[in-house]
C-alpha cells in the first residue's frame, strides 16, 4: 500500500467533519413539516390524506434506482466491482443528507428552519443522481475521498443552478432533462477535464469487463428501466400530466430498447449483440423524452424521441467518446456524454418544440397549469374565467409560447455554463495531492482501497498476455475459457 493513497487518516478525519458538520446543522435547522409533526395531528386530521402516501412510493422507486441500478450499472469493470458499487453506496449516502440542507436551504426553508418531509427526501434524491452521474465520468480513477468531495461541492453549485433557474428564468423541466442530466453530464465532463491521464489514452489493462461483471451490470439497467418511469414522473402534477409522463416515458424506453439491439447487431463486426450496448444505450429513452414528458406530444412522438436519443447515443460511444478523448483531454470512462449530454440535448429541443405547438386547441384550459408561466397575470380578466374552469389556478407572467421557448433555451446555456464551470473548479480541488488519488497504475482495481478475498484474482490474470475483443472481453493466451 502507497501511504500517498492510505485511506487510515483522510476517509475517517473528512467523514468525521462532515459528520460533525451535518450534526451541528440538523440541530439547529432542521425540524418537521406539517405532515410529520404529531402536534399539528388532531381528531379533524385524516391520517390517509398525509402526503407521505402520495410522495413515498416515488421516493422508493428512486430510491431503488440510486442505490441498486447505479450502484450495479458502476460495477462492470472486471477487478472494480467492489468500488463500483460501494464508492456509489458511499457518495449516494453522503449527497442526500448533504442535499437534504442544503436545497432544502432553498427550498423548504421557512420560519427559520428547513421542514423535512418524505418530499425533502425525493428531492434529495434527485440531487443525488446528478452526483452519481458525474461520478460516471471519473470512475476508476478517483479515490473515496475524492468523491465524497466532489459531492461535497456539487450538490451547492446545483442547488443554487436548480433554485436560480427556476424561481428567475422560470422553465419546463418535469423530467430533470436540463437541470439534472445536462447539469450533472457538464459538471462530470469539467471534473474529468481536470483529472485528465494522458496514459489511459493507450488503454488499461485492467480496463476490461468480464462475464459477470457484464451480468451485474445488465441488472442495474434492467432496475433503471423498470423505474424510469417514476423517476420522470415523481414531480409533475398529479392527474393527467402524470399519467402522461408514466405513458411517454415507458414508450420512449421501449423504443429505445429495440432500436439499441438493432444498431448493435448491425455494427458489430460479426453481426452479433454487444453488451456495453444493451447496458447504455437501451436506456436513451428515459432522457430523450424527459424535458416535455408531460406534454401533449402524442405517444408517437414519444416513440420517436426514443429511436433518435438511442441513436444519438450510440453513435457517441462508437464514434464521440473516443474522440473527446484523443483531441479534447476528456476521457469520460461511462460515456456520460452520450447517454445524458446529447440526448439531453435532443430532448431539451424536443421541449421547446412541443411549447411552441402548444394551444388551448390541445390542450384546454388545463394549459396555463402545465405551462404556468403563461397563465395571465394577477388582474387580468382572463384569469378570473380560467380560474372557475380549473380552480386553484394560479397567476402566471402572461408569457408567449415564444418567449417562453426562449428562456427554455437561456436555461439551458445557463446550466451547462455553469455545471462545466464548477466541474473544473470541483476538479482542482479533487487534483489536490492529499485526496488519495490512485497512481495511473493503480486505476481500476479494487486492491488498492479493498481487503480482498482471497479467490480475487486480479495480479495472477494479468501475469498472462491479455488482449480485449471488440466487446471488451479479455482474451488470455493461457485460457481455456
Amino acid at each position: 500500500m502507497n501511504p500517498s493513497t492510505s485511506l487510515k487518516v483522510r476517509l475517517p478525519v473528512l467523514v468525521l467533519v462532515l459528520q460533525v458538520v451535518i450534526l451541528v446543522l440538523y440541530s439547529m435547522f432542521v425540524t418537521y413539516d406539517d405532515n410529520a409533526n404529531a402536534k399539528l395531528q388532531n381528531n379533524e386530521t385524516n391520517p390517509m390524506e398525509n402526503s407521505l402516501y402520495r410522495d413515498y412510493p416515488y421516493f422508493a422507486d428512486v430510491q431503488v434506482m440510486i442505490f441498486v441500478g447505479f450502484g450495479c450499472l458502476l460495477a462492470f469493470f472486471r477487478f472494480y466491482g467492489f468500488s463500483g458499487m460501494v464508492f456509489n453506496f458511499l457518495t449516494a449516502t453522503f449527497a442526500i443528507q448533504w442535499a437534504i440542507l442544503v436545497q432544502g436551504y432553498f427550498q423548504f426553508y421557512y420560519d427559520g428552519k428547513i421542514h423535512l418531509g418524505v418530499i425533502n427526501l425525493l428531492n434529495a434524491e434527485f440531487a443525488c443522481a446528478v452526483v452519481l452521474i458525474s461520478f460516471g465520468a471519473v470512475i476508476g480513477k478517483t479515490s473515496p475521498v475524492q468523491l465524497l468531495v466532489m459531492a461535497l461541492l456539487e450538490i451547492p453549485v446545483f442547488s443554487v443552478t436548480e433554485w436560480a433557474v427556476l424561481k428567475y428564468i422560470k422553465i419546463n423541466d418535469a423530467g430533470g432533462t436540463i437541470l439534472i442530466h445536462l447539469f450533472a453530464c457538464y459538471f462530470g465532463l469539467g471534473v474529468t477535464f481536470v483529472l485528465y491521464r494522458p496514459s489511459l489514452n493507450q488503454g488499461h489493462a485492467k480496463e476490461i469487463t468480464s462475464y459477470h461483471s457484464d451480468i451485474l451490470c445488465v441488472l442495474g439497467t434492467l432496475f433503471l428501466w423498470v423505474f424510469w418511469p417514476s423517476f420522470n414522473s415523481a414531480l409533475t402534477f398529479k392527474g393527467d400530466d402524470q399519467h402522461r409522463a408514466i405513458l411517454h416515458t415507458f414508450i420512449g424506453l421501449s423504443s429505445s430498447t429495440i432500436t439499441a439491439f438493432a444498431l448493435s447487431a448491425v455494427f458489430n463486426k460479426r453481426g452479433k449483440l454487444t453488451m456495453a450496448d444493451i447496458q447504455n444505450v437501451t436506456l436513451a429513452g428515459g432522457v430523450t423524452v424527459g424535458a416535455s414528458v408531460d406534454m401533449m406530444i402524442s405517444p408517437a412522438a414519444a416513440y420517436g424521441l426514443g429511436i433518435m436519443g438511442c441513436t444519438a447515443c450510440f453513435f457517441g460511444y462508437r464514434y464521440l467518446t473516443p474522440f473527446l478523448a484523443r483531441r479534447l483531454r476528456i476521457q469520460d470512462q461511462c460515456g456520460i456524454h452520450n447517454l445524458h449530454g446529447l440526448t439531453g440535448l435532443i430532448s431539451s429541443t424536443a421541449g421547446i418544440c412541443a411549447i411552441l405547438l402548444a394551444t388551448e386547441e390541445t390542450y384546454g384550459p388545463s394549459m396555463y397549469q402545465i405551462f404556468a408561466h403563461r397563465a395571465p397575470p394577477e388582474g387580468d380578466p382572463k384569469l378570473l374565467e380560467l380560474q372557475q374552469l380549473i380552480p386553484g389556478l394560479k397567476p402566471g407572467l402572461g408569457r408567449t409560447a415564444q418567449e417562453q421557448a426562449l428562456y427554455q433555451l437561456a436555461a439551458i446555456f445557463c446550466t451547462i455554463g455553469v455545471s462545466a464551470v464548477g466541474g473544473v473548479l470541483t476538479g482542482l480541488v479533487m487534483k489536490l495531492p492529499f485526496m488519495a488519488s490512485p497512481y495511473d497504475e493503480d486505476c481500476f482495481d479494487d486492491e488498492l482501497f479493498f481487503d480482498m478475498p482471497s479467490d480475487f484474482d486480479s495480479v495472477e490474470v494479468l501475469k498472462n498476455p491479455i488482449s480485449c475483443d471488440e466487446k471488451g472481453q479479455i482474451t488470455s493466451m493461457n485460457s481455456k475459457v
